[in-house]
């Protein structure tokens, strides 16, 4: 086999070595640049062979040397015993050209022999160290210093878009305009002999799309002396995601918490302020006692929504007593009025039907559940948009309750996913994805069911199905 000459590919550079560069980063320590070393037929065997195989060989040639002697003499002995000096001298010369000629075939034969085993234990060597970097889950690409892609595997396909055929011999498609500088910052720290591992950054998908990446960056040497770099990128979205929803819920209840402060604040002068009108009303002798009574009811709604914010806020232990349906809903109803009001929502409540059923939950857990439910439906509602809420007995002691809006709707793909921790279909920012896998677990908890019906641009439809309790209190005031 005829020696190529090396060129920028990925035969000539060689995939990953175990134990090399993808090993170091795995282990996140670090350790010398990796040298490849070209390995030929000749010494694929190892370096102990090539003494063993010249040994075999002149062995062997001097073993058919002497077989062939051995029976051209017992073949003249016996055949051409009285011969002429020419006719000896010429036999001579046919024994020197046949053991010649069977010695170099068998030469031929022994080292193209050993030549195909060679360039067949290369080719295993080189296919499974192909399968080891092909199986990596990272995405790994080989790249100059140019930028220009000496290698790329299946992970890099799957995460980046990008074929092999369109990466290969190519300027590096995946940095994003403007990310140049920190790649060649990253550049020269390996240069420097300075870790790059486990770095969050950004790629750019081939549609355009960013794609949040753990980087590790390492040096890789050819034979040559051509210094390459090896980049292994893993997709770190999901966590990145993760971590800003956890974020976004770490605000919304320092939020809470400041708003339970808040409204402690805000009471106090509201009852003064009740007070100050209830007065004026006991005095009033002529004046607009009609205005009095709209200001007294308007301060009235303002205390008494300060004292469900406040009743909300508070962390109480969990209780499960026997609770109205109907008035839980109506309560949440009266302390989203605000949110109604802004939007211009109209609400339906359509309750009583339950034949005044009883439920035995915790009120604090079954009011979020309806809070979130009810402001799920405020956010999928255009302004003047209609939310329904209909309670009924659904039979075999259960309660349905049913929370309709005409809404945006939900896609059908997102169905099956609706329920998962973190996972939102609202503008990024609008929703931290828990609400509807919290009220999934608080009516579990409740021995009850949750489902959803929905189709894009038709509204979305909500229902829960809670058992109702048929119990009895003891004479101590326990529940029977």
């Amino acid at each position: 086999m005829a020696h190529q000459p090396e060129r920028k590919s990925v035969d000539s550079v060689g995939p990953d070595p175990p134990g090399t560069a993808r090993d170091r980063v795995r282990l996140g320590r670090a350790t010398p640049p990796v040298s490849v070393k070209r390995t030929s037929p000749r010494d694929a065997g190892g370096p102990q062979t090539e003494p063993w195989f010249w040994l075999t060989l002149t062995l062997s040639s001097i073993t058919i040397v002497a077989v062939v002697w051995a029976i051209w003499e017992l073949i003249e002995g016996h055949f051409f015993r009285d011969l002429d000096y020419r006719t000896v001298h010429y036999l001579y010369i046919t024994r020197g050209i046949a053991s010649s000629l069977l010695l170099a075939f068998w030469a031929a034969w022994y080292v193209l022999r050993q030549r195909r085993a060679s360039e067949h234990q290369l080719h295993q060597s080189r296919e499974h160290y192909r399968s080891l970097l092909e199986a990596s889950p990272g995405a790994v690409a080989l790249y100059d210093s140019d930028l220009e892609v000496i290698e790329w595997n299946a992970a890099a396909e799957r995460l980046y878009g990008f074929t092999k055929s369109e990466a290969l011999q190519r300027r590096l498609g995946t940095v994003p305009t403007g990310a140049e500088a920190e790649l060649r910052a990253f550049i020269d720290q390996v240069r420097q002999g300075k870790r790059v591992l486990e770095v969050e950054t950004t790629r750019q998908h081939k549609d355009g799309s960013s794609l949040d990446v753990e980087l590790s960056l390492l040096p890789f040497h050819a034979l040559s002396g051509q210094s390459y770099f090896l980049e292994v990128t893993g997709d770190i979205r999901e966590r990145v995601r993760l971590r800003q929803a956890l974020l976004q819920f770490e605000k919304l209840t320092t939020m809470g918490e400041m708003a339970a402060g808040t409204a402690h604040h805000l009471n106090t002068p509201l009852a003064a302020m009740l007070l100050r009108v209830q007065m004026m009303r006991a005095n009033a002798k002529g004046g607009s006692p009609e205005e009095l009574e709209q200001l007294e009811a308007s301060i009235k709604f303002c205390q008494q929504f300060v004292r469900r914010l406040l009743d909300f806020s508070r962390r109480p232990q969990s209780a499960k007593q026997p609770e109205s349906l109907d008035a839980t809903i109506e309560s949440v109803a009266s302390f989203l009025s605000p949110q109604l009001l802004a939007k211009r929502a109209r609400l339906t409540l359509n309750l009583g039907n339950s034949n005044s059923d009883k439920i035995l939950a915790d009120r604090n857990q079954v009011e979020a559940l309806f809070i979130i439910l009810l402001s799920n439906a405020l956010d999928a509602v255009a302004n003047d948009g209609n939310i329904a809420i209909f309670s009924r007995s659904a039979g075999q002691e259960r309660i349905e309750v049913t929370i309709t809006d005409d809404g945006c709707g939900i896609d059908p793909q997102d169905m099956t996913r609706v329920f998962q921790p973190f996972f939102s279909t609202k503008a990024p920012g609008k929703g931290t994805g828990l609400g509807l896998a919290l009220a999934s677990s608080i009516v579990e908890e409740h021995r009850g069911s949750i489902r959803l019906e929905s189709a894009p641009g038709t509204g979305t439809t909500v229902y829960v199905e809670l058992p109702t309790w048929r119990g009895t209190r003891t004479d101590n005031g326990e529940l029977a």
